[in-house]
């Protein structure tokens, strides 16, 4: 059960929600979608809609982890030609706007590898950004990867499919920040419900850890948010997020009307939340 803590802005969103009695909301939204301009005002409306960290993802061609919602989404972010250091530079941007929240970069493995795991981290570091999350990076090969991760004072976050209760024992062993706990087999997406199984999963993680524990991979409505936050320290919402992005794109594209879709967005966190 060791786990390894920098104290970064990470530890201390977690630290604030405990002493709050409540779960961390942590909406996804993939970078550039529907414009980079957008991304941060979304961002400034998810942090004034009770977000308490946000995932940054990364666009990719080849989403392997990820349902059709996201992957339209990374087919619009594409088409601003959309890198991993353009969304890095957008996070500064946020920042430079003054969104306080911690980020964590979802990003597969080749962009970062094909950028550079040192200048990656670097500039994620200096950008602040809080961590990284790579679904497709096993933990048997992300110790190069960890270590540049830990030099920066980044964490690098770990997912955790129901497995055996070992294997689960060997992935949180090193991990730092929190636990990903995916809540089912499978891509991501907006589900009705979830396996018969998922609270022991989700038992046998947190007897493994004492780092905070965030479930995500399906969450979409507020029965299940409520559901989840008795158990869990995080709540990660992707895909319902994502795609009240994508039906509000037309007017987050307008700078005259893009208050109407941020509101939208607001209202959506609002209900989901229960608050």
């Amino acid at each position: 059960m060791e786990s390894i803590k920098v104290n970064n802005a990470i530890d201390k969103a977690f630290e604030n929600s405990k002493q709050r009695g409540e779960a961390l909301f942590m909406p996804f939204l993939t970078v550039g979608d529907p414009s980079p301009s957008a991304t941060v005002e979304i961002l400034k409306a998810l942090e004034e809609s009770g977000a308490g960290l946000v995932e940054l993802g990364v666009p990719y061609s080849d989403p392997l982890a990820d349902g059709p919602v996201i992957q339209r989404a990374s087919e619009r972010a594409l088409r601003h030609q959309i890198t991993i250091r353009q969304c890095i530079a957008i996070a500064k941007e946020a920042r430079a706007a003054g969104v306080s929240i911690p980020f964590v970069l979802f990003s597969y493995y080749n962009p970062v590898l094909q950028t550079g795991i040192e200048l990656v981290m670097q500039e994620a570091a200096d950008a602040g950004i809080s961590g990284l999350i790579i679904p497709d990076l096993p933990h048997e090969e992300d110790s190069q990867t960890r270590e540049v991760a830990a030099k920066h004072g980044l964490h690098l976050i770990p997912l955790v499919a129901p497995t055996s209760e070992q294997r689960i024992q060997r992935i949180v062993s090193k991990a730092s920040g929190f636990v990903y706990c995916v809540s089912s087999l499978g891509v991501t997406g907006m589900r009705a419900q979830f396996h018969d199984g998922i609270d022991q999963f989700l038992s046998t993680v947190k007897n493994a850890t004492l780092l905070p524990i965030a479930i995500g991979f399906g969450i979409s409505n507020s029965e299940q948010f409520k559901r989840f936050s008795e158990t869990c320290d995080g709540i990660v919402v992707g895909s319902a997020v994502v795609n009240q992005i994508e039906q509000a794109a037309s007017l987050l594209e307008s700078v005259a009307e893009r208050e109407q879709g941020l509101q939208k967005i607001r209202e959506f966190v609002v209900q989901l939340k229960g608050s």
